[in-house]
């Protein structure tokens, strides 16, 4: 999707307000409702009820449902957010035919969950995220690709930039043996070696991002550069990030 195209959310009279969302996660409350944190553009994350969802029929069930991108019009009272309409952009419903897709989508809400808060404009995050399940589900065949490109994207816009250009401690290019610096998130030659071993096929695919905008075809750079950056995150916001885990048990890659 077009990053112009994307609803910042505007906010309504009185006690009532209407934002392009995605649903980060729902979970059962009471006989009947959900409560659901959604992504927005301008308020960032919101906690907000769900009445009468899990009723079968319900009209508003598709908006509790995994991966939702709607519109969504949002009562507030209290301090505390109510869903009372919504009208659906995507549901992305693809990706569930594909369990390594769905692991990848559920990645790419887990971080969005991590690495947002309320009150903190989210517009350029949740773009990323939307384009994320946009080609997830458009192909489930490699979900490894647009999943790095959402980490690598996530990782920046949450204040972690990861760098792959010449080695930031002697300044020269990189061959042969590399280390990743988890704490400044750049690579290191053998010489310098500083942080843990990365492989020469980490480093080219997150260099080919970062430099030219796409990845290389070879799969098992991808997936070892997810595992990294699993590892990168982790260590930066504390979170298990147990979707991404999960994601890398289903590779066919076992690296």
């Amino acid at each position: 999707m077009s990053r112009a195209s994307l609803s910042a959310g505007a906010a309504g009279e009185g006690m009532e307000f209407k934002a392009d969302a995605l649903l980060l996660r729902a979970v059962d409350y009471g006989e009947n409702d959900k409560m659901a944190t959604l992504l927005t553009a301008e308020r960032g994350k919101i906690g907000a009820a769900l009445k009468g969802v899990r009723k079968a029929g319900a009209k508003l069930r598709f908006a509790a449902q995994p991966f939702c991108f709607a519109e969504y019009v949002f009562a507030e009272r209290g301090g505390r957010f109510t869903v009372t309409q919504a009208s659906l952009h995507d549901g992305f419903y693809d990706i569930r035919t594909d369990l390594a897709a769905y692991y990848a989508a559920a990645s790419v809400t887990e971080m969005c969950g991590t690495i947002s808060f309320e009150g903190m404009p989210c517009g350029a995050l949740l773009v990323c995220a939307v384009e994320a399940l946009e080609a997830l589900d458009a192909d489930q065949s490699a979900p490894e690709r647009p999943l790095l490109k959402f980490l690598l994207e996530a990782a920046a816009l949450a204040g972690y930039p990861v760098s792959a250009g010449d080695c930031p401690g002697c300044g020269k290019k990189i061959a042969g043996r590399r280390f990743f610096d988890m704490t400044a998130g750049a690579f290191n030659c053998a010489d310098c070696a500083q942080g843990v071993p990365a492989s020469a096929s980490t480093y080219e695919a997150i260099r080919a991002f970062l430099t030219k905008g796409e990845l290389p075809p070879e799969r098992e750079g991808y997936i070892r550069a997810v595992r990294l950056l699993k590892a990168y995150l982790t260590y930066h916001t504390e979170a298990e990030l147990p979707a991404l885990g999960e994601f890398l048990r289903l590779s066919p890659l076992k690296i």
